[in-house]
């Protein structure tokens, strides 16, 4: 079904049957990849793979894993050629997986689980397991990206697995720290057209304050050894706080700029390393609010790379998981992100006993969480020779402004692109290849309904309109765009969308949608149902080496 709605009327989708709850749920890997039943006709010149993470395994020894982000990391691909479609998925074999299943416990601590020391030791080997400390977890659920030819599955810590995106096999696990000077990086990196990967990631800087790392992967070069092997530390931005980071999930960059967002969720390093030692704990338990600071933004210049001291950017508190795009104008950077008001965690939300209740609970639940909006905001880089009290913002396109106070900070306030009553516009996609870190007219996101996937939408942030695809009982992912060959226009191309619709003869399809309509060109349904996934990657068939890889 397509909808070109206004928001009032895209929000009113409700799930009575909760069918959404099984996309939380286990399934097997599969041995051999399966054919998919195509309906409708997919573009001839769409060869590839659509590679996607996300959790795959929900219980270890028969106890539910407790938070979304805990659940063991899984590979999905669905191979596009000629015409026809297959699909396959297998379990990656993290230390975190490996072990859960050969002990039947949870092994490694996850995000929201806590695990313990085996049950068969004695209270002093219990003690000093403790004691000890507990290892970071390697389940690599949240994301996949290439590095030169190599493909790596990622979630937030110091650890990557290396997969191989045809056969699916894990390869490699990689330890960044031994490459960089970061506790972790996030699962959002950006790509210049050269292949150059840039990431951000908390770090210690001077006088043991905790600090954030912006560093760089080089592309590969044939000859000279693997790209990650030559990594480097661009440049360190300061913390707020000395020994609470904040929460880091993705950041924005322009052609010249790096922009990172200081949010109010913190995690507080004391609380993180002496409730490890002594008890079980989860990542979770390490989150506290700042509810003073507020909001900061930084920025650092890219080529040469240095910390911009001097512009000091503040608003009021917002959760920031996702930036859509930032780019230069004039003499100002326009940051586009997805927003949700205050400073309560979000994440306190998405424990999975939370997203499986009954309809009516999600909704009551949904409500006492921040509101969710998607907001532009201008910073001025000419900032120095201005009055205080001024509005430094001259763009005529946009109601966001940026007003110098007395004590040299820049107070910004934001214009609303995108708001409805408990309707995120999140998992946000762009057309990379052309508008990444440049002006752009079009956003496609996964609509979160109460939290719960059921619509794609398309944002025009020129016009502010939007329009959306859902089918009842349907729950898509994350829209990846793939643009036309030779496209003129940004919004030619493609969307593909993994969509569950439990019940159904064949329960899950890769949804192919016009990108400019929203309209549907084809479905390839699998007779396998197909838990939630994150994030991923459109690759493109190597047999096509002169289409650009989005």
């Amino acid at each position: 079904m397509y909808l070109c709605a206004s928001i009032v009327s895209i929000s009113s989708l409700q799930h009575p049957a909760a069918g959404y709850r099984k996309i939380f749920e286990t399934v097997e890997e599969l041995e051999e990849p399966i054919p998919a039943t195509v309906l409708g006709l997919i573009p001839s010149w769409l060869k590839g793979s659509v590679l996607r993470m996300g959790p795959g395994l929900f219980k270890v020894g028969g106890e539910p894993l407790n938070h979304l982000f805990d659940g063991q990391a899984m590979i999905h691909k669905f191979d596009l050629q000629n015409g026809g479609v297959t699909y396959h998925r297998r379990f990656i074999r993290t230390d975190a997986y490996v072990r859960a299943v050969t002990e039947n416990r949870v092994v490694i601590t996850e995000f929201g689980t806590a695990a313990y020391p085996d049950p068969c030791r004695n209270i002093f080997s219990r003690f000093f397991t403790y004691f000890r400390g507990i290892e970071v977890t390697d389940n690599c659920m949240v994301n996949i990206y290439p590095v030169g030819e190599d493909f790596y599955a990622v979630t937030e810590t110091n650890f990557i697995t290396k997969v191989d995106p045809d056969s699916l096999e894990t390869l490699e696990k990689v330890d960044l720290c031994k490459y960089l000077s970061v506790n972790g990086v996030t699962a959002h990196p950006h790509t210049d057209p050269d292949g150059t990967v840039y990431n951000i990631g908390n770090c210690f800087g001077k006088n043991m304050s905790l600090a954030y790392n912006i560093v760089k992967i080089p592309p590969a070069q044939e000859g000279e050894g693997e790209p990650l092997e030559k990594s480097q530390v661009v440049v360190q931005l300061p913390s707020s706080e000395r020994l609470k980071p904040s929460y880091v999930h993705s950041f924005g960059m322009t052609e010249n700029h790096f922009v990172f967002v200081e949010q109010p969720v913190k995690i507080n390093l004391l609380k993180f390393l002496s409730a490890w030692s002594f008890r079980g704990a989860t990542y979770m338990d390490c989150f506290e609010s700042n509810q003073s600071m507020g909001t900061w933004f930084h920025l650092a210049s890219k080529d040469p790379a240095g910390y911009m001291s001097s512009h000091k950017f503040r608003t009021s508190a917002f959760n920031i998981f996702h930036h859509i795009n930032a780019y230069e104008d004039d003499s100002f950077i326009v940051v586009d992100l997805c927003t949700w008001k205050g400073f309560d965690f979000v994440y306190n939300y998405l424990y999975l006993a939370n997203l499986k209740q009954e309809w009516e609970e999600v909704k009551k639940a949904a409500l006492r969480a921040p509101q969710p909006e998607v907001r532009r905001y201008v910073l001025p880089l000419d900032i120095h020779k201005e009055e205080p009290g001024k509005n430094l913002v001259s763009l005529s396109y946009t109601t966001a402004t940026a007003v110098l106070h007395t004590d040299g900070t820049v107070w910004l306030e934001p214009e609303v692109l995108f708001s409805g009553p408990r309707l995120a516009f999140e998992f946000p996609q762009i057309n990379y290849s052309r508008c990444s870190g440049k002006k752009y007219s079009f956003a496609y996101g996964l609509g979160l309904n109460h939290f719960i996937p059921d619509r794609i939408v398309k944002l025009d942030v020129q016009s502010r309109e939007s329009r959306a695809w859902r089918e009842d009982g349907c729950y898509p992912s994350e829209p990846l765009f793939v643009p036309t060959p030779g496209a003129r226009d940004e919004d030619d191309g493609v969307l593909l969308s993994i969509v569950v619709k439990p019940g159904a003869e064949r329960p899950a399809f890769l949804l192919l949608l016009d990108a400019v309509e929203l309209t549907e060109l084809a479905r390839a349904e699998v007779d396998a149902v197909i838990p939630v996934t994150l994030h991923g990657v459109y690759r493109p068939a190597t047999s096509d080496p002169d289409r650009e890889d989005p």
